[in-house]
């Protein structure tokens, strides 16, 4: 999951920090703030299977240019959190710890999250028994159990270690 989010010049947008250290009901609030305040917003996705088939670092990059080619204003450059990634084929500025040091980045940090929370809380009603609305997809010692005692759903992403070696599938104990 990436997203992209373009403000207008100068605008200062109170508590829009590294989507990390704000809790889900902070993050709810400011995704509001930020669909009402910017002059564009989209998200790139990359379903479990389609990573399974690609890989992390292709489907890292498709996320990127899926986000970048459907927002709807016209951007001279992409500042992107991270270490840079290859073949991205956009005008991009890579940042470590851009989420501090740009309010966009910061703001599309919260847009990405806030989405896959949303898409989590929906699976987890499609799927019970994995708790994905509390653990949003990760691997918690209640997820682990609960994919030892159930084997994965459609949505959980077969590359991942403990399935892909499924037959030497480590998980807490009860």
């Amino acid at each position: 999951m990436a997203a992209a989010v373009s403000f207008p010049p100068d605008l200062e947008l109170d508590g829009v920090n590294d989507s990390k250290t704000l809790s889900f009901g902070r993050r709810e609030e400011l995704y509001r703030l930020i669909t009402e305040h910017a002059l564009g917003y989209s998200v790139g996705m990359v379903e479990s299977s389609e990573l399974d088939r690609v890989g992390m670092s292709e489907a890292v990059r498709l996320s990127f240019l899926r986000a970048a080619s459907s927002l709807k204003v016209s951007a001279d450059l992409f500042i992107i959190d991270g270490l840079p990634v290859r073949g991205l084929g956009i005008p991009a500025e890579f940042v470590v710890r851009g989420d501090s040091r740009s309010l966009s980045v910061a703001a599309a940090g919260i847009i990405a999250k806030v989405t896959r929370d949303r898409i989590m809380i929906k699976a987890d009603a499609l799927y019970p028994g994995y708790s994905f609305s509390t653990n949003m997809g990760y691997g918690t010692r209640e997820h682990m159990l609960a994919l030892g005692n159930l084997g994965p759903c459609p949505i959980h992403r077969r590359s991942f270690s403990p399935l892909r070696d499924q037959g030497q599938m480590r998980l807490p104990l009860e």
